[in-house]
């Protein structure tokens, strides 16, 4: 938030044609990209095993393990931070 907007992040999801190992380094998954000259924080990313029966994994933001035929593999990348502060609405 703020008087520019961030960006939205991206969604990717990747899903192994066949068994494989994988490795995630990557950054703000804990800790907000910051704004600048008033504003405001950007959103987190995630990265997230999704197993064969549904259930959801929060990965954090560097690990590696193994990735199995019909699992997928959900990457959020962050938002970008604001820039300025926003402006307060104009009474009538």
């Amino acid at each position: 938030t703020g008087k520019f907007s961030g960006g939205d992040g991206v969604v990717r999801e990747l899903e192994p044609l066949r068994p494989l190992v994988m490795s995630i380094l990557s950054e703000r998954r804990t800790l907000h990209p910051y704004g600048l000259e008033g504003g405001g924080e950007g959103a987190c990313g995630r990265n997230l095993l999704i197993k064969k029966d549904g259930v959801t994994v929060n990965m954090g933001g560097r690990c590696s393990g193994s990735l199995g035929v019909g699992e997928r593999l959900r990457i959020e990348t962050p938002g970008g931070g604001g820039y300025g502060a926003a402006e307060e609405e104009k009474q009538v």
